[in-house]
């Protein structure tokens, strides 16, 4: 292993080629589907394994896991929303809060370039880390006293989805 490859676990070979983005297709009628880069469709195999790392009690491997994984694709929302997990297990809302806000945003970000394509059900297998990462969200604005910001992000993302399979808007009347 050369000195460059040593950063990546398990002897993994660093990425080659610039970071590839999140982006928006439209799908049968008129909804829109995220399509996740290309960096994170291949890691499948690795979150498969980081999930096995968490059920195992290996929360620190599996955050180290995740972290690298991150490093090699910075648009991988199902990472962030994995450490946002983690987060809330380990009682710490606010890091739970900067995982989850990190997805968030990078989607926003996609939507907004897009110029705000209308609806993002849930039901599309690629959205579902999204609204994941919005509850997330949602849940610890509320549980670290940022109401006001949780009542914005429900707002932004309740005409995306509005049968709310997950009950974010819920969230708000708890």
């Amino acid at each position: 292993m050369s000195d460059h490859d040593q950063g990546a676990p398990r002897g993994r070979r660093p990425r080659s080629g610039g970071a590839e983005k999140l982006r928006l297709e439209r799908r049968e009628g008129s909804a829109w589907e995220l399509v996740h880069p290309r960096c994170s469709r291949r890691r499948r195999e690795d979150l498969e394994e980081v999930d096995e790392m968490i059920a195992a009690g290996e929360t620190e491997i599996a955050r180290d896991e995740l972290v690298w994984l991150l490093s090699e694709c910075p648009d991988f929302l199902e990472a962030h929303v994995r450490l946002g997990m983690i987060a809330l297990e380990e009682d710490d809302p606010k890091l739970a809060r900067g995982h989850f806000g990190r997805a968030y945003e990078l989607v926003l970000r996609t939507l907004d370039a897009a110029g705000n394509p209308q609806p993002l059900p849930h039901a599309l297998d690629g959205n579902k880390p999204f609204f994941e990462a919005a509850k997330g969200l949602v849940h610890c604005l509320l549980e670290t006293g940022r109401g006001t910001m949780a009542q914005d992000a429900c707002r932004r993302i309740a005409p995306l989805d509005p049968a709310d399979p997950l009950g974010i808007q819920r969230l708000l009347r708890r």
